[in-house]
């Protein structure tokens, strides 16, 4: 697996970065595609829906697991 990389996103309007790995980037693009969403439309939707005490990064790498795992 890569190392993270920190990469920008515009959530409801503003610029935020998250670090993610390479394989974990490709995935959310990959999801946000299936889905018909924008990137930035689906990282501010986990957004809203994450616990504050975690980060973005973090919920987004949970939301790209589970969405895998609904899929087995």
């Amino acid at each position: 697996m890569s190392r993270p990389k920190k990469r920008s996103l515009t959530l409801r309007g503003h610029r935020t970065s998250v670090s993610l790995e390479d394989e974990f980037w490709e995935a959310f693009g990959a999801i946000a595609t299936h889905e018909g969403k924008s990137i930035n439309a689906l990282a501010a939707e986990i957004d809203a829906e994450r616990v504050l005490k975690s980060g973005l990064a973090g919920a987004i790498r949970l939301y790209v697991l589970a969405w895998y795992q609904a899929r087995d």
